[in-house]
């Protein structure tokens, strides 16, 4: 199992040069990931600040030499799949071939989705996201590009650079439940990002296995409090630990958890 940190780009940590410090902390201790939530506003916390994580993601990138990073997860529902191809290759390169997209339906806790006039139905973001991410592994490719969908047209274009990773960059798909639809989508891609019990963790690697006839390359990456044991989603299937720091903490708070993880977890047979 592989340690990461997941990092609330909020308060103290709205501002990147931060997060690129507690980025290269994590590196340092001996991580091998940092991921940042993608939100553009807290509703639930009225004047709290926020930073973006596509430009949080950059600064991470510049500050690290060897950890994974990315978004945990971006809602592609309210992002246009052709700004996200060019951003996320653009990562790729400033990374050297280490950013990761997770990718879903986002939430719309405490309005998050809805007082800025985004979809708010389920289904319908279901529907943006599959196409996004049609849209999205096509302009990839670096060919020529023809879509003409419910939601999105690309007409003859092609998009170069091609990213860095072959055959591409990384997909992690967030799950949340033992539907099969999600579970299907992400057995097409690279990865889950699942919110579940350990129990029902093990289910929902059970049906994509299924859908991907085994799990062999497939990663799955939970994000757990500090002080929680990991070795029971170890047990049921996770390959990726992400230690997450509290949604709002200051600079030396963060700092003070992925010390402390750090020491716990770094070392101990992973």
């Amino acid at each position: 199992m592989r340690l990461g940190v997941y990092l609330p780009p909020f308060g103290e940590l709205a501002d990147p040069r931060v997060l690129a410090d507690l980025a290269a902390t994590a590196e340092s201790a001996g991580f091998d990931g940092v991921f940042v939530w993608d939100h553009v506003v807290r509703p639930q916390h009225p004047g709290l600040p926020v930073c973006d994580a596509w430009i949080a993601s950059a600064a991470i990138a510049a500050a690290t030499r060897t950890v994974r990073f990315g978004p945990r997860v971006t809602p592609l529902s309210r992002r246009r799949p052709h700004e996200v191809a060019r951003q996320s290759v653009a990562l790729d390169q400033l990374g050297g071939g280490r950013f990761v997209l997770g990718v879903g339906l986002g939430s719309n806790n405490g309005g998050e989705l809805t007082a800025l006039g985004e979809e708010a139905d389920p289904r319908a973001r279901a529907r943006l996201l599959d196409e996004s991410l049609e849209v999205i592994t096509a302009l990839w490719q670096g060919g020529v590009v023809e879509h003409r969908g419910p939601h999105f047209r690309v007409d003859g274009l092609s998009f170069l650079p091609r990213p860095v990773q072959v055959p591409r960059i990384p997909i992690w798909v967030a799950t949340q439940s033992l539907h099969r639809a999600p579970l299907r989508r992400a057995a097409r891609f690279d990865g889950c990002c699942p919110e579940a019990s350990p129990a029902d963790l093990a289910a929902m690697l059970d049906i994509i296995g299924e859908f991907r006839s085994g799990l062999d390359g497939f990663e799955v990456a939970v994000a757990g409090t500090a002080d929680r044991d990991p070795e029971e989603y170890r047990a049921a299937g996770a390959t990726w630990w992400l230690v997450q720091v509290p949604e709002i903490s200051t600079h030396s708070q963060a700092a003070a958890v992925i010390r402390d993880a750090a020491a716990r977890l770094i070392g101990t047979g992973r």
